[in-house]
């Protein structure tokens, strides 16, 4: 057997065919898209086979989650999230969770409203959440305008095209949760009036 054998818990296999069957996916399927054969597959998900770290990759690449928690690992240690803020385009981006894929909650810090120019909606797929934190923060929502203050939270379909920004001459602050459809690009649509 492989030498990390003690390293993956006696689940995996059970794990394995939740993650597929939760996608609603085939072991064909899941085989075409790991480049793994439906045979390995279903011997891993039947326990008769430890996987090679060569399989774990495409796998945890494929469902969308950490290796860890793909194998099962229980975490031991440090639990806090090591927060390492992004700025971009003016704004700052602190990820409040550490978990690979799946859902994931930020800290947004907008500047003053003097930094923006005319609002440039956006669209892409999926629902945005967020709730506001400090200072006010102004909501563009296809033809209407809200500003919402600290304690007041909004959720909308990104379809809609949108733009969120600080509401005055302080910076505001609020915590987003976004799925993977927020990693695709955001799509520039022309404002109507």
């Amino acid at each position: 057997m492989d030498d990390h054998q003690d390293t993956v818990p006696d689940d995996f296999g059970p794990r394995l065919r939740a993650l597929r069957r939760s996608r609603g996916s085939t072991l064909a399927e899941l085989a075409a898209e790991t480049g793994l054969t439906a045979s390995t597959l279903s011997r891993l998900e039947n326990g008769l086979r430890r996987p090679t770290v060569e399989q774990l990759l495409p796998l945890a690449r494929v469902h969308g989650v950490a290796l860890d928690d793909l194998v099962g690992v229980r975490r031991t240690g440090d639990p806090r999230v090591h927060l390492r803020p992004v700025t971009r385009d003016g704004m700052t981006f602190v990820p409040l969770s550490g978990r690979a894929g799946g859902l994931q909650a930020f800290k947004v810090v907008y500047p003053p409203a003097s930094r923006w120019g005319e609002p440039a909606l956006k669209t892409h797929e999926g629902h945005e959440w967020f709730f506001v934190l400090d200072g006010g923060v102004r909501l563009v929502l296809g033809e209407r305008e809200f500003v919402l203050r600290a304690g007041e939270a909004a959720e909308f379909d990104t379809r809609i095209p949108h733009w969120i920004g600080s509401a005055d001459e302080r910076p505001a602050e609020l915590v987003t949760l976004v799925g993977p459809q927020g990693e695709k690009a955001h799509l520039a649509v022309s404002r109507r009036r």
